[in-house]
């Protein structure tokens, strides 16, 4: 039986592209396509965000909607809860941390700034600082006093909302009346000194909003400072040590 050169080329090349084809399937990428197509529980769909790889050889990092993440196996059936880190020359590093980092810095840059209270100084400006703040925590006004360095040093502070203790409480009312005032940044100051604001607190504001926000990206608590890189540092931090974290030099 004679065949054709273009019979053996042809089946040549359909074995080939079978074999590439099998092989994308199986290589990380398509792992997590699938992955992504699979994973549920209980027979009900999880509402995936994104899957990625890992330096974890057949473990894949899932990030739900919700912001929630998990680690699963190729195939969805064993998941790990918690951070991953890699124990290299450097120490110990939070991978799992580093990636929130990215994604923190990508949802505050959505904020407008019409939506933020904003303290500038009147020089250059060389790094911008956002802080989720609470009017009645003492460590938010401790910091709030650093703020007239930290502009001279070029930072800008931007201010988001986070009554910590909930929408229901008197810090809720109170940060709804600073984004509710004509002047918002000498509201801000006003309540940070304590003193009593008589505006309204009813007006459309973005205060529940940002408390949402806030817990989304990993507040706990208040002051919680967020570099522009994304790093989350909680607590009060003075001016010099966090003009250092940025590089600045006074």
């Amino acid at each position: 039986m004679n065949i054709s050169f273009r019979t053996l080329l042809g089946g040549l090349l359909a074995t080939t592209l079978g074999a590439s084809l099998l092989v994308q399937a199986d290589s990380p990428q398509g792992q997590a396509e699938r992955l992504a197509e699979r994973l549920a529980v209980n027979g009900q769909p999880m509402p995936v965000q994104s899957v990625s790889e890992t330096p974890v050889a057949g473990f894949f990092e899932v990030l739900l909607e919700t912001g929630e993440r998990f680690y699963s196996d190729a195939e969805g059936r064993h998941f790990l809860v918690g951070d991953l880190y890699e124990n290299g020359e450097q120490g110990l590093v939070n991978l799992t941390e580093q990636g929130r980092n990215g994604e923190r810095a990508a949802r505050l840059a959505e904020v407008p700034e019409a939506e933020r209270v904003i303290f500038r100084g009147a020089g250059e400006s060389r790094a911008e600082l956002v802080v989720f703040t609470d009017t009645t925590c003492p460590y938010c006004r401790q910091l709030h006093e650093e703020v007239p360095r930290l502009n001279e040093l070029g930072i800008e502070v931007h201010y988001l909302a986070f009554p910590r203790t909930g929408m229901n409480a008197e810090g809720a009312r109170i940060l709804q009346q600073i984004w509710c005032d004509a002047n918002p940044s000498e509201a801000m100051s006003s309540a940070k000194r304590q003193e009593s604001l008589s505006g309204a607190a009813n007006c459309d504001n973005p205060v529940e909003a940002q408390y949402h926000l806030g817990l989304e990206l990993g507040v706990q608590g208040t002051p919680a400072i967020v570099l522009p890189d994304g790093r989350l540092v909680p607590g009060y931090v003075p001016a010099e040590r966090l003009a250092a974290m940025l590089g600045i030099e006074g």
